[in-house]
């Protein structure tokens, strides 16, 4: 894992705040809100503690500060308020930047009040899609430019499946289900590593009342094959981000059904981004492709099976 970045150019604050360059120059200038380094060339280069900096500013300026008030405010008396603002805020662009602030800071209890307070309000499934989603979306993003280092991403996706494994773990703990119910095998393909969908798809079928067997991250074929000596209709879901990728879906699909479907009563549905590129009519019988959960959970999860 790469060290924690520490430098950031003008850009980068750009797209981890979205406060435009134009605005951070003109507060640079009119207000002394930020003092970056100069290069050799003359350009601008942030510390970590600027970034820190202008994500407390873009906080305050989104809940009604002043920006001439902001630039008065001493520097100790800013990060309470900006605390105080994080709990009391539940909006979702308000939600996503205090964890973003949390992350950059590396600060584990801000990101966990805030999570609590949301989850009391709002329930963990709003949380899932409104927050987490678009967060990680985020990250990726900013990852992928080189806004953000592998230490950031790596410290909220951890944090994040902490939350899963505990939700599912309250589930497991309250709910049991009837032994004829449908068993399904939640896993993700070889080589994909990408789990916390598949996390949050574990969560979901057990919310519902049906049993799970999680296999986790890089399942090839012909292990899931050791699964059919139980001799139990099975039900495998999985989540393709990467792999495999769009030129070996098709087949992948192919080598699945011959091994796993063929001769058997099982089902393959199938997510993700990768899961596009597939057109439902032309994929074999009891193959399956979702673009959202609502449609899975009504055509396969809608069973009373709770005791």
């Amino acid at each position: 894992m790469q060290n924690v970045k520490s430098e950031f150019s003008i850009k980068n604050l750009e797209n981890i705040s979205g406060i435009k360059a134009h605005t951070i120059r003109i507060w640079e200038k009119r207000y002394k809100l930020l003092s970056p380094e100069r290069t050799d060339t003359n350009i601008r280069k942030y510390s970590l503690e600027s970034l820190r900096k202008l994500l407390n500013i873009n906080l305050l300026y989104k809940n009604g500060f002043k920006i001439s008030k902001i630039a008065n405010l001493e520097p100790e008396k800013i990060s309470p308020i900006v605390r105080e603002i994080t709990l009391e805020n539940n909006t979702e662009n308000i939600s996503i930047n205090a964890l973003k602030l949390a992350m950059v800071n590396f600060d584990v209890v801000m990101f966990d009040n805030k999570y609590k307070i949301l989850v009391e309000n709002y329930g963990f499934e709003y949380v899932f899609f409104k927050i987490f989603v678009p967060l990680m979306a985020e990250l990726g993003i900013l990852w992928q430019t080189g806004a953000i280092c592998p230490s950031h991403e790596h410290f909220v996706t951890s944090l994040i499946k902490q939350k899963i494994h505990v939700q599912t773990e309250k589930i497991q703990n309250k709910k049991s289900v009837e032994k004829s119910s449908p068993k399904f095998v939640v896993f993700l393909p070889e080589n994909e590593i990408h789990e916390l969908s598949t996390l949050y798809l574990n969560y979901l079928v057990l919310s519902k009342g049906f049993q799970t067997i999680f296999l986790g991250q890089s399942i090839p074929i012909k292990s899931l094959k050791t699964l059919l000596s139980q001799n139990e209709v099975l039900h495998f879901i999985t989540y393709i981000t990467v792999q495999p990728s769009r030129s070996n879906i098709s087949n992948y699909i192919k080598l699945f059904y011959e091994n796993i479907i063929t001769g058997w009563e099982n089902k393959l549905s199938i997510f993700g981004p990768q899961a596009k590129f597939l057109k439902s009519q032309q994929l074999p019988e009891n193959v399956f492709v979702f673009k959202n959960h609502e449609t899975f959970v009504e055509q396969f999860l809608t069973q009373p099976v709770l005791i």
